[in-house]
């Protein structure tokens, strides 16, 4: 049982790990060396100050920080014998980690676990020269940047490590920390940063070996090949070039002499110019990419130089989003040589690993997944490509086959037998992929599964125990006619085929919101009745998720906002992942939610604070500012999740099954929700919003199209310029929200706000 712990190193990770153990809600030792002068935990407490205003925020509300304690080793070690886990996040130097642990043994208390967030420095030279108790009770838990964010947490055991310690560690850190276990043995690098740092080597290499832009490298190795947006470079940047040559030069002294990453670890004189010149990246002057004076600017790979980004490779990457890896390989253009290149050596990479570091592909790709944020892992990238083809490839690039592969041409790294996914081991047996107790993820679920009811926007699958899953899966999934189609069908059929509906995705995020170029299109074809026609199916579908006969959970991830938030709205129950951002920010692009999420949130302030004029008051700002909560926490602040009622998840993994369990408790007694009546306060209240955004408006504060915004969302919550009017239905407060809607929609002002954000990715304040 761990309910206190010590976190020795307030640098970067350091203070991650502090503050996600503060988010678990467990009490916090944030310890560094003592500071000169009458501070002598400064440097601790200024780490702490770093965790209050980070941005992305690591903490989920600002009420957490309490349980973060700050202190120095010098005077404070000796209270590490209150701690049930002490883990040590200094300086990767083996003389001064020892010097701790013989520091830590002293006032540890026997039962306590210690832990190293190393990466670089083998377990048997870290604790050689440790008491036998010492050895026994400790593990390397390797965690990832931003902790808070990253789901990965590789653990290794020592050879001394006693099995219960390992069970605690993997328990706590899955149920509490809400991480993705991956059981790693004592090998270099480890697994993600091994295969990781290697791609992006190999990305980089292979940008000027075909001669490429860097633009055209992020744009392919991208979201084509299943990689985060930010590709090669931009992940550079966002990690540090600095802290990226660290990695690599670390990496280069602990692998073997003849590991194919020593082709890709020599100096880069670019990437040192750019160091020497402060450009490391985000937290520097820029990196690769910067702003410019006349716009976002890019380094000329050619010349060193900056100049403006343009456009890279978009028509193959739209290809490969499309139709999946193999179509970026067909073609004699450099782009399509620099896809071939680089999956060919980054996939035979992570393939020549077998059996040194696992005896499966399950954990390599675990790793990539839960550490880089990739959508497949590298094993599952070979089986859309096909084990043949694949070697076929290698062989074209003359790379040597690895063993795993050899022989297993006609197979595939992982299948489906009887219901059970299972993963070519390295003897050529299938083994069945197990996850711990109440860990679902359904990307892998879904494949052994068969759709009910699908379209090229959502799916509807059953689970066991005749549960419904309503999946989106459109591009990004933003929601348009077809996911909504989906979800209208399944809640009018629900009584026929379920006991519950579970409203879930294993994406990145649940949904942005509605498809933007959709009402970009339908506004340039002056198509009024389109867009009407659109929301009142978008309400009818909600409407009819909300009055299901069954009960509804909701369980999202990521960003859940606008459109997608509005889905959430409508469900009896959301069971949300603590990192979930809920929210309506419509406004930004000149519209207001048009699929009852004015009407859902001024019902709930109703609920809560009683009065209809203060829920408007609220309802207004929430809207008008686009406001969003960036956890549950955050969200309940404004009224977009509903404490006691909705639950929050630290493992998003355990989103579907904690979601089972609330449709099993609701069941038996599942009664479908009355509908609520609604009072409009009318003209005295929506003259008073008229005036705060008059003033405003004079004070800069707002735009002039933001007013205009503000008053149709002012008339949604107020009834606008009319008396007091009670006992209003549910259906007018819809008709209410799309006839704004469609106001908005035919100004200039608000088409100019979707193109920019379309075409420029960014917010027009005009």
């Amino acid at each position: 049982m761990i309910s206190k712990v010590a976190v020795i190193g307030s640098g970067t990770m350091g203070c991650g790990i502090a503050a996600q153990l503060a988010n678990a809600d467990i009490d916090v030792m944030l310890l560094d060396v003592k500071a000169e002068g009458n501070q002598p935990s400064a440097v601790a407490e200024q780490a702490i100050e770093r965790i209050r205003n980070s941005d992305p925020p690591l903490i989920i509300h600002p009420d957490v920080m309490a349980k973060i304690v700050p202190g120095n080793v010098e005077d404070d070690l000796h209270q590490i014998a209150t701690c049930d886990w002490i883990v040590e996040a200094i300086v990767e130097r083996l003389d001064v980690k020892r010097d701790l642990y013989r520091q830590i043994d002293q006032h540890r208390k026997p039962d306590a676990i210690v832990s190293s967030n190393t990466s670089t420095i083998p377990m048997a030279l870290l604790i050689d020269q440790m008491p036998k108790s010492f050895r026994q009770h400790f593990a390397i838990t390797h965690f990832f940047n931003p902790v808070r964010y990253m789901r990965l947490l590789e653990l290794v055991r020592g050879e001394e490590t006693d099995s219960g310690v390992m069970d605690v560690l993997c328990e706590f850190n899955d149920k509490k920390m809400g991480k993705g276990i991956v059981m790693c043995r004592d090998t270099p690098g480890f697994l993600a940063n091994r295969v990781g740092v290697f791609a992006l080597q190999v990305g980089i290499d292979e940008t000027i070996r075909c001669g490429l832009t860097v633009e055209e490298a992020d744009a392919l190795m991208g979201r084509p090949m299943g990689i985060p947006k930010t590709g090669v470079f931009g992940l550079y940047d966002l990690i540090g070039l600095d802290l990226m040559v660290d990695v690599v030069q670390s990496l280069k002294t602990i692998l073997p002499t003849d590991d194919p990453f020593h082709t890709v670890s020599n100096e880069n004189p670019l990437i040192a110019g750019l160091i020497n010149q402060g450009h490391t990246g985000l937290k520097g002057n820029g990196g690769f990419y910067r702003k410019g004076e006349s716009g976002r600017e890019v380094v000329d790979l050619h010349t060193g130089q900056y100049r403006a980004v343009r456009q890279g490779a978009a028509a193959l990457a739209e290809a490969g989003e499309a139709h999946g890896v193999s179509a970026l390989l067909e073609g004699d253009s450099a782009q399509h040589r620099f896809c071939r290149r680089v999956l060919a050596r980054v996939l035979a990479y992570a393939a020549s690993l077998l059996p040194e570091v696992a005896a499966t592909p399950i954990p390599i790709d675990d790793a990539m997944k839960l550490g880089y944020n990739w959508t497949h892992g590298p094993f599952e990238l070979i089986d859309d490509m096909g084990v043949k083809p694949f070697i076929q490839l290698l062989s074209d690039e003359s790379l040597p086959i690895p063993s795993y592969l050899q022989n297993a041409a006609d197979q595939f790294c992982y299948q489906v037998d009887q219901g059970k996914l299972k993963a070519r081991s390295v003897s050529g047996e299938y083994c069945p992929v197990i996850r711990a107790p109440g860990v679902m993820r359904f990307n892998e679920v879904r494949r052994t599964l068969t759709p009910l009811r699908e379209n090229v926007s959502a799916s509807l699958f059953k689970l066991e125990g005749s549960i419904g899953l309503i999946e989106f899966h459109s591009k990004a999934n933003a929601l348009d006619d077809a996911s909504m189609a989906i979800v209208r069908e399944t809640a009018l059929r629900a009584a026929d085929e379920f006991r519950g509906i579970i409203v879930h995705n294993d994406a990145a995020h649940f949904s942005a919101g509605v498809n933007l170029h959709l009402f970009r299109q339908f506004i340039e074809q002056q198509d009024w009745q389109g867009i009407d026609s659109f929301l009142r199916d978008f309400q009818e579908a909600v409407n009819a998720l909300k009055y299901c006969p069954v009960p509804v959970v909701a369980a999202p991830s990521g960003l859940a906002i606008g459109g997608g938030y509005e889905v959430l709205a409508h469900c009896d129950v959301v069971v949300a992942h603590t990192n979930v951002v809920l929210g309506l920010v419509e406004s930004l692009v000149g519209l207001v939610p048009g699929g009852g999420g004015v009407k859902d949130t001024l019902y709930r302030w109703y609920k809560q604070l009683g009065k209809w004029d203060e829920a408007a008051r609220r309802t207004f700002e929430n809207i008008g500012y686009g406001k969003t909560g960036t956890s549950p926490q955050h969200a309940a602040s404004l009224a977009y999740f509903r404490p006691g009622l909705d639950q929050q998840v630290m493992n998003r993994d355990r989103l579907i099954e904690t979601a089972r369990q609330v449709i099993g408790g609701l069941t038996d007694s599942y009664v479908k929700p009355k509908k609520p009546v609604f009072n409009w306060v009318g003209r005295p209240v929506f003259q008073r919003m008229q005036e705060f955004l008059a003033a405003a408006q004079n004070k800069g504060q707002l735009t002039a199209h933001d007013v205009v915004v503000g008053t149709e969302i002012a008339r949604i919550v107020t009834g606008g310029d009319i008396d007091p009017s009670e006992g209003v239905s549910e259906s007018a407060l819809y008709r209410s929200e799309r006839q704004a809607f469609v106001t908005l929609a035919q100004t200039k002002a608000t088409h100019a706000r979707i193109a920019h954000m379309l075409d420029h990715g960014g917010i027009l304040r005009n």
